[in-house]
């Protein structure tokens, strides 16, 4: 009799332990504790009860996209503004705020980026707490982003960040929910289609690609019929500059210091370097993104191994791979990453610790050089030069290590398993992995 109630007893604990295991971790008290202290500081900058260090970051808010607000309201695109240089989808995110009529513009655009903020963290938090999956991209979110400050609230990014999570974090069991995401998130600003990229096997990837295609031709024939000029955007930045943020700038931050002529100017939205040789450097940017895509090519044809995490790891090198080679690096570029090295880490099996580790610390430079110091970028003096190359540096040294990483994991011939040498009760020695 007592024999049987032992026996009961542990076969309760070992249910209770299982059960225990089912559920995943604790409760993240802490993270949403953290990410609510993080958040309600951002809302205080953006509303102007704390005033962030460096110019207004608001400004693109209160004054461009409300101005394009005013235009698109009106049934079409901003045709004369070469600063409008978004797909048509976009539209939506400038437009969002009137689903908030009791707020001023400005207010209601805050309002719904912190929305998408939340919907972000809840889409990582829902599948970090599954099983066999991990809060570690929960936390690379909670942690990141305010790292950039207030510039998060005050552009578009984030929500078209929040799309790409759900877009990638759904593409593991639902392929054809994954490829309309993503072809919506390409229409609202273009890089969500290289989530694309790391679909794997002919029938989840053909519904992938099958689906974004369906979408995407049913939106674009959609905008371009319901409003004009859906898709002028496309010739608005023919006599772009170099930007002075992204990684060629650096030649021309140095050159100054060295009698180059030429000047930096704001152009098309952003400050450019304009004069001789920038020409030259644009192509070499556009170069590298070719050969950038190139070697993603040369990998989607080369992988022979697609793991549950690999479409999360590829799309974050993909995306590294055009923002790093860009000759355009804007602060909330960096949201982006954020957002997909997020998602890779709630896959425990992924091997994008390191490099998403550098984004973040990345992150930290980017709100250092803008908008705190823009004043010394600009300047191109020591301290601009010294925070350009610290963070185009951790941008370069993640993408390089992202891709080694990715194709060790999925090209490289796997490693066979130690084999044991086993001795039989009756003498016989077996191997075994």
């Amino acid at each position: 009799m007592t024999a049987q109630k032992t026996a009961r007893r542990n076969t309760y604990g070992k249910r209770q332990v299982g059960m225990a295991g089912a559920r995943g971790p604790r409760f993240p008290y802490v993270l949403l504790a953290t990410w609510g202290l993080t958040r309600l500081l951002l809302l205080l900058f953006v509303f102007k009860v704390f005033v962030f260090p460096g110019p207004d970051v608001t400004s693109d808010v209160s004054v461009t996209y409300q101005n394009w607000y005013e235009v698109l309201r009106t049934g079409t695109f901003p045709l004369d503004d070469v600063t409008w240089q978004y797909p048509p989808a976009a539209a939506l995110a400038i437009l969002s705020p009137a689903l908030l009529p009791f707020l001023a513009y400005t207010e209601a655009f805050f309002v719904l980026a912190f929305v998408a903020d939340l919907i972000a963290l809840s889409l990582l938090l829902y599948a970090g707490l599954r099983p066999d999956r991990s809060l570690r991209g929960a936390w690379v979110w909670v942690v990141g982003v305010p790292l950039l400050g207030p510039t998060v609230y005050a552009r578009y990014d984030v929500m078209v960040t929040a799309v790409a999570v759900a877009a990638v974090l759904a593409g593991v069991r639902h392929p054809k929910v994954m490829g309309i995401l993503a072809a919506f998130g390409g229409l609202l600003k273009v890089w969500p289609l290289l989530l694309l990229v790391g679909t794997a096997g002919r029938k989840a990837g053909g519904r992938a690609w099958g689906s974004a295609a369906a979408t995407a031709g049913g939106l674009a024939l959609l905008f371009t019929v319901a409003m004009p000029g859906a898709f002028a955007f496309l010739t608005f930045q023919r006599d772009r500059g170099t930007e002075v943020e992204s990684l060629g700038s650096l030649v021309f931050h140095i050159a100054r210091h060295h009698g180059w002529q030429g000047e930096v100017l704001l152009n098309y939205g952003s400050v450019e370097f304009l004069g001789p040789y920038v020409d030259v450097v644009s192509t070499v940017a556009l170069m590298l993104t070719g050969l950038a895509f190139g070697w993603l090519l040369l990998w989607r044809l080369c992988a022979t191994r697609f793991l549950v995490h690999t479409a999360a790891d590829a799309a974050f090198v993909a995306v590294l791979l055009f923002t790093t080679t860009s000759r355009v690096i804007s602060p909330q570029y960096l949201v982006w990453l954020i957002g997909l090295a997020a998602a890779c880490l709630v896959f425990r099996g992924s091997r994008m610790g390191l490099p998403a580790g550098m984004v973040v610390v990345a992150s930290f430079f980017t709100v250092l050089e803008f908008p705190v110091y823009f004043g010394d970028v600009v300047a191109s003096n020591s301290l601009g030069i010294t925070l350009l190359v610290i963070r185009n540096g951790l941008l370069v040294a993640a993408t390089v290590t992202a891709g080694v990483l990715l194709w060790r994991d999925t090209v490289s011939p796997a490693v066979p398993a130690p084999v044991t040498r086993r001795t039989t009760p009756s003498g016989e020695e077996s191997l075994t992995p």
